[in-house]
């Protein structure tokens, strides 16, 4: 067995020896942190029920094909593959549809192409960006500002805008 296998095993043991050295009640801290993360999870729920109805209300409704071909000539002028817009209007809302997007452009064109690796390069330098924004919010009682709005969606942009540059510069 590899010393990769044993990391989680050993960090249990770590923590289990531990809480017996300092005398700590593991049952009752486990129960309360297991329950602590119940309230949590029910809190998120209506948040995600949201996030996950818009984002399927977004494709369904043809608003994302719409907003694409709006944004086609803006994307031209910057370099950026037609056929990556619709993966860059949903990545950052959502994560799996991102996923699904990506799929599906790849059944449309190959992943060493240009607009493949791209496609690559923009799902690894950007984040789900208002899906993370949500979840947070919902589960800290101090509400986010703006700036983490501001900040947040900026680096998504950068990430759009420098992905077909970095194919271009390190990858072709």
């Amino acid at each position: 067995m590899t010393f990769t296998n044993m990391t989680v095993p050993l960090i249990i043991t770590f923590i289990l020896l531990f809480g017996m050295f300092r005398r700590a009640d593991l049952t009752g801290e486990f129960t309360a942190g297991a329950s602590e993360g119940l309230k949590t999870a029910a809190e998120l729920i209506p948040i995600l029920v949201l996030v996950m109805t818009a984002v399927g209300m977004f494709g369904a409704s043809g608003a994302s094909a719409h907003l694409a071909g709006v944004i086609s000539p803006l994307a031209k002028k910057l370099g950026f593959p037609q056929e990556c817009i619709e993966l860059a209007l949903i990545r950052p809302v959502s994560g799996s549809g991102a996923i699904a997007s990506l799929d599906e452009l790849y059944t449309r064109i190959s992943p060493d192409s240009f607009a493949g690796r791209t496609a690559a390069v923009l799902m690894s330098s950007t984040e789900t960006t208002f899906y993370t924004i949500a979840v947070y919010s919902a589960a800290m009682t101090k509400k986010l500002g703006s700036r983490v709005f501001i900040a947040a969606a900026a680096a998504d942009i950068t990430g759009f805008i420098l992905s077909p540059l970095m194919v271009r510069l390190f990858i072709r």
